[in-house]
């Protein structure tokens, strides 16, 4: 069954375009993967939303999305809470709305 990532990103002031070309130099084959989108939600906030094939390629992408990860960690704010730089959460369809 399709499965979704989410994850929220705060960027540091000024950083915004350094977050959005590391993303942009992203390599767009990884297995499984059918989609994948970076929204702007508001002042240096993001959210990046995959679509994967099934949990088992979603968790099979970790080491990927990991290392992408690595590659712009700098730019990001800690977001509070105990939550680090990022607010991932992921699971499978349970129900299709459309």
């Amino acid at each position: 069954m399709t499965a979704f990532n989410v994850v929220r990103f705060h960027v540091k002031p000024g950083r915004d375009q350094e977050f959005l070309d590391a993303h942009a130099r992203v390599k767009r084959d990884w297995q499984g993967m059918q989609h994948a989108n970076l929204i702007k939600t508001g002042e240096h906030a993001y959210c990046i939303v995959g679509e994967w094939d099934d949990m088992e390629a979603l968790a099979a992408g970790r080491p990927q999305m990991i290392a992408t990860l690595d590659s712009f960690r700098d730019t990001l704010e800690d977001l509070g809470g105990g939550l680090g730089v990022t607010d991932p959460v992921s699971g499978p369809v349970v129900l299709e709305l459309k």
